[in-house]
């Protein structure tokens, strides 16, 4: 991450114009009537003439920004500023024109009124005056319609301050920014992420980063109403994501933001139109960041965008001593293994007495996993405790794959270190409870948010990766981006065909009995 602060110097002159030029020059809601002789009683009009030099942004367009580095700008023709005239009054000008059509950074602003002060104040903002306190809107909702493009900055909540000053019949002034900006520059070398676009962005933060502001005096800005703690950034018809360093033409992203320090989490929502196996699939790749946003300044922010891979080999028969597919998974030189979401299957499938199979139980009872892989996984006290303790949190949209396929859909739980009493050796509500002696569904409700930005580090993420199942002499890839099924090293004691397994979807996390003759995850548990 770097951080430029950019000064931006806008020079306005302004200078008292003849009695014939003054009424041609007067704003529409203040045509004079009076005569030469009454002019003392009556408002004059003002020209306020700006040179745009370098600046972070402003409600003009901003462009050149280099990475680390600055920019320039110019003048749009629906701009307008706020300047205070004798009365104390603040009074918006017409918008901008240009003395010179071709050089957009220098540009005249006419206002009503009188201003014959030492200093007077001004202040540049995307809010219309409503009584004497000037506002701005930093918009939770911002588009930015080409990659490297900031020319939606002031409609987005740009604002600056200053005092112009007379000198001679000059009024000059250095306007000082006071909202922050976010330049947003991904790569990625992960081959799903490349054939993809990025349709929006989503920053989030714990406090508030948009909303109407007050300005103060001195610039600072304070939360007036509205405030969110969400800004979208959507990026036109999608920036390409194929670049595998730094490239600001293929997508920068910029976005107007509010001063102070956030903790962000930053969603980049891909849209991918060919790897998944119903078509077209919008997700998110999601990086995190705490950063100290200064008022003037572009914050560039780079991030290497990856998508998780789980590689397909860890389905298994529960206690089984090999995967089910042992020696044709899905990217061996013989291939058995159904690979794709509810089209494929196989009359290939593990049989009694391969490695791949599992050793039938005689007896109801405690029958605990003996193969090491099974023995490393949580037992079903543990897993009750993940389930009732370990506050599971449904996450619709973070990308996945697996098995040459892209997916999405998981669920955040508490790492065990992060549990508080968390044992293997009792239920979590109920001390005189071994679950591997005596069998009890245990479910709760999942949350539908993700967890506090700054506490992901106690979670860890399990996707929904499906499973195997049995159909007419074959078996079926099920459920991938629906529901997780992951093995416990715990059988079920009152049923001698049944294996405790944690189940995951959308709305539930529930450990339960489940088939041993269904091909589900092993996986140890953080």
């Amino acid at each position: 991450m770097k951080i430029k602060t950019i000064r931006l110097m806008l020079s306005w002159v302004g200078c008292a114009l003849t009695g014939a030029a003054f009424i041609t020059s007067c704003s529409n809601e203040d045509i004079l009537q009076g005569s030469q002789e009454t002019r003392s009683n009556v408002e004059d009009s003002i020209t306020f003439s700006g040179i745009s030099q370098e600046s972070a942004a402003t409600r003009t367009i901003i462009y050149d920004h280099t990475k680390g580095g600055g920019a320039s700008v110019i003048w749009k023709e629906t701009d307008n500023i706020l300047v205070k005239d004798n009365s104390g009054q603040w009074r918006k000008s017409a918008t901008a024109t240009f003395p010179i059509a071709s050089k957009k950074s220098n540009a005249l602003f006419k206002l009503a009124g009188r201003y014959t002060g030492t200093t007077h104040d001004v202040v540049y903002t995307n809010k219309a005056l409503k009584g004497s306190q000037p506002q701005v809107e930093i918009k939770n909702k911002q588009t930015q319609s080409a990659p490297n493009n900031f020319d939606h900055a002031g409609e987005s909540g740009d604002c600056g301050i200053a005092t112009a000053t007379k000198m001679g019949n000059d009024y000059k002034f250095t306007l000082e920014h006071k909202a922050s900006y976010i330049c947003l520059i991904p790569r990625s070398s992960n081959a799903y992420v490349n054939r993809s676009k990025i349709i929006k962005i989503e920053i989030s933060s714990e406090d508030n980063i948009a909303g109407v502001y007050n300005i103060a005096t001195d610039g600072t800005l304070s939360l007036a109403s509205g405030g969110s703690k969400t800004i979208t950034l959507t990026t036109g018809n999608g920036f390409d994501i194929d670049n595998t360093t730094a490239d600001m033409s293929k997508n920068a992203s910029y976005a107007v933001i509010a001063p102070g320090t956030h903790n962000l989490r930053i969603r980049y929502w891909l849209r991918n139109t060919t790897d998944n196996p119903k078509g077209s699939i919008d997700g998110t790749v999601t990086k995190y960041v705490t950063l100290t946003f200064v008022p003037g300044s572009i914050h560039d922010i780079t991030a290497n965008l990856n998508i998780n891979d789980f590689g397909g080999t860890n389905y298994y028969l529960w206690d089984a001593k090999k995967n089910f597919w042992d020696g044709h998974e899905w990217n061996s030189a013989d291939p058995w293994q159904p690979t794709k979401f509810l089209t494929t299957s196989s009359q290939n499938y593990p049989l009694p007495g391969s490695d791949s199979y599992n050793r039938p139980r005689t007896a109801t009872g405690r029958f605990d996993a003996t193969t090491a892989h099974f023995a490393a996984l949580p037992n079903a006290n543990e897993m009750a405790w993940y389930v009732l303790k370990g506050d599971p949190h449904y996450d619709a949209d973070e990308l996945w794959s697996t098995m040459g396929y892209l997916y999405k859909g998981g669920m955040w739980f508490k790492k065990k270190a992060n549990i508080a009493g968390f044992t293997d050796s009792h239920h979590p509500d109920n001390a005189s409870t071994d679950l591997r002696d005596t069998y009890t569904r245990v479910a709760k409700a999942a949350s539908q948010q993700l967890p506090v930005i700054t506490e992901m580090n106690q979670y860890f993420y399990l996707p929904f990766l499906g499973y195997y199942s049995t159909g007419t002499n074959n078996y079926k890839f099920q459920a991938a981006g629906i529901t997780g099924y992951y093995w416990t090293s715990s059988a079920v004691p009152s049923n001698q065909t049944g294996s405790y397994a944690l189940t995951i979807n959308k709305g539930l996390a529930a450990l339960q009995d489940a088939s041993p003759s269904n091909g589900l995850i092993i996986q140890p548990f953080e």
